[in-house]
């Protein structure tokens, strides 16, 4: 993840040394600012995630942009660097919200010491993970796009006819509005889910496939079945189906990020259940996710299922650097 950080001082030796000393092994996007107004404009264009805040300054002083930052409510992880080092200074800054307070000329090994201890990275990286930017959702969508329209032409191949599929739903969710969400879609109807987990370069997660009850005639048909359709030829639909769907997807979307999944075997998580039970049975495993759900049915038929994408919390840092490198 590149971390998007404000340096804010009237003093340019002062901004270089801030620069110098911040860790090697992180990824930083510098923007500086030399007085408080031009660090509130830059914090309102979004460069400063993480905010370096002199106190001293001409126009805007340290303790207005805190200030400022409160009353406007701009998000950002503030750490102030002053020469001011009365103790009256240092808990006024702190009353204002400042993260932490360390004293000029700065030490690298201090303001790396500050940035662990105050687990910095995690806080940002959380920031990322509960909020997407409409332009990481953006790319989510179009690398999905791109990757179901590989397996729906796989898809197509087998089943012999056209597959209908939307554009991708991307969201953060917990699992409790991921079930509202696909009861609405479903029609609280009862399905059957297949599950497949994925893991690769940093990322995991699981590949889930519902299918409507209502499909599995069709399904069939296209599939040649002749015979009756029993509990064990249903069975070997949803694998099959499955295993096209969400191994064509995963390939997909691995090759635009230059990166290969592991997939483990499907595993059928329930038949003819309704989707909150299954969910139930899932929350120990999924509470809050990036959640990439899509439908797709068959043309003049009545075959309808969601593939949902759901991928661990704390993969989505190291996806959202992938993503990331793709936009920029």
């Amino acid at each position: 993840m590149t971390i998007k950080t404000l340096i804010c001082d009237d003093s340019s030796f002062a901004r270089k040394q801030i620069q110098r000393s911040l860790p090697e092994s992180w990824k930083f996007q510098i923007t500086q600012a030399k007085n408080g107004q031009e660090c509130i404009n830059e914090l309102k264009a979004g460069k400063g995630d993480l905010l370096f805040l002199d106190l001293n300054m001409p126009v805007m002083d340290g303790y207005q942009v805190l200030e400022a930052i409160q009353k406007q409510n701009l998000k950002t992880v503030v750490i102030v660097v002053s020469g001011d080092i009365q103790p009256e200074a240092q808990k006024r800054v702190m009353m204002f919200g400042a993260l932490e307070f360390i004293k000029k000329p700065v030490a690298k090994s201090v303001l790396e010491s500050v940035l662990e201890s105050k687990e910095v990275y995690k806080k940002l990286t959380s920031n990322e993970v509960s909020e997407l930017s409409d332009e990481i959702r953006d790319g989510y969508k179009e690398i999905v796009n791109v990757a179901m329209g590989q397996a729906a032409d796989a898809l197509a191949r087998v089943l012999g006819a056209f597959v209908i599929m939307p554009i991708p739903n991307v969201n953060m969710l917990e699992v409790s509005e991921l079930t509202m969400a696909l009861n609405e879609v479903s029609e609280k109807q009862d399905v059957s889910a297949v599950c497949q987990g994925f893991i690769g370069a940093g990322v995991a997660g699981e590949a889930l496939i519902l299918f409507s009850q209502s499909s599995m005639l069709d399904i069939a048909e296209l599939m040649n079945f002749k015979s009756e359709l029993t509990k064990q030829t249903e069975l070997e639909l949803l694998m099959d189906i499955s295993s096209i769907l969400s191994g064509a997807c995963l390939q997909g979307i691995s090759r635009q990020l230059d990166f290969k999944f592991t997939q483990s075997h499907p595993v059928i998580l329930g038949r003819h259940i309704k989707i909150e039970d299954l969910f139930k049975r899932c929350e120990k495993r999924w509470q809050k996710t990036l959640t990439i759900e899509t439908s797709i049915s068959i043309e003049d038929r009545n075959i309808n299922c969601q593939l949902l994408l759901l991928f661990t919390e704390d993969s989505i840092p190291r996806l959202n650097e992938f993503v990331s490198y793709l936009i920029e």
